[in-house]
């Protein structure tokens, strides 16, 4: 099957609004942004790097989806929504990879190195929840998941969840599909740790003859 072909395959089958084959054909800018991609990628390769920059920025304007003819981008990736995502020059995407809208795969630099990798790596079958931003020469690891409007500066380990800002790194669930959300048992781990520092800080202020309220303890 024609890589093309494959991408809207694969969009009807994760989105679960399970649009028809035209629908995403003409009018998913997700889609959209990958096709003029991989125009804007071949001429980049080949050393036509003005006109690869001009094609990019148009895809910019007609997708509202940014990403720099430099990236290598695997098959498959599904855009959902996508209005106000960028990925970066050096970024690294794999195959069956999900982003939804307004994701950042950015830069990191360093002093003294001009043209060294400085996106993050996202491995297969990663999902990027809405606004999350993912900074760096990073590896987001296979299976991964990386929840809504968190910030990312460290590795994330395969089949695990990213939350938070910045990131901290909870179990994963194969079963969580869903816009990169944290599943009921990794919420129920953090209200749990938290319930914990409460009862722990209430012992502490009753020893020390201090005013609390009582948490139930």
């Amino acid at each position: 099957m024609p890589p093309m072909f494959e991408t809207i395959a694969a969009i009807r089958t994760r989105d679960p609004a399970r649009p028809g084959f035209w629908e995403v054909f003409l009018a998913y800018n997700g889609y959209h942004a990958v096709v003029w991609h991989s125009a804007a990628h071949w001429l980049w390769r080949h050393n036509v790097r003005t006109l690869a920059r001009v094609l990019a920025n148009l895809a910019r304007i007609l997708t509202g989806i940014e990403i720099h003819p430099g990236a290598t981008i695997g098959r498959r990736l599904f855009i959902d929504h996508g209005t106000g995502t960028v990925i970066g020059e050096t970024a690294v995407i794999g195959d069956d990879v999900t982003l939804y809208h307004d994701v950042t795969l950015g830069g990191v630099g360093r002093m003294g190195v001009v043209n060294g990798k400085r996106h993050p790596t996202i491995g297969d079958h990663v999902i990027i929840g809405a606004g999350a931003q993912v900074l760096g020469d990073i590896t987001i690891g296979e299976g991964a998941k990386v929840g809504a409007n968190s910030v990312v500066v460290a590795d994330v380990p395969p089949h695990t969840t990213a939350l938070g800002i910045p990131a901290r790194i909870v179990g994963g669930d194969e079963r969580e599909r869903a816009y990169g959300l944290p599943t009921r048992a990794e919420l129920a781990e953090v209200a749990d740790t938290l319930d914990c520092l409460i009862r722990d800080v209430a012992a502490i202020k009753r020893a020390m003859g201090l005013h609390t309220q009582d948490c139930n303890a």
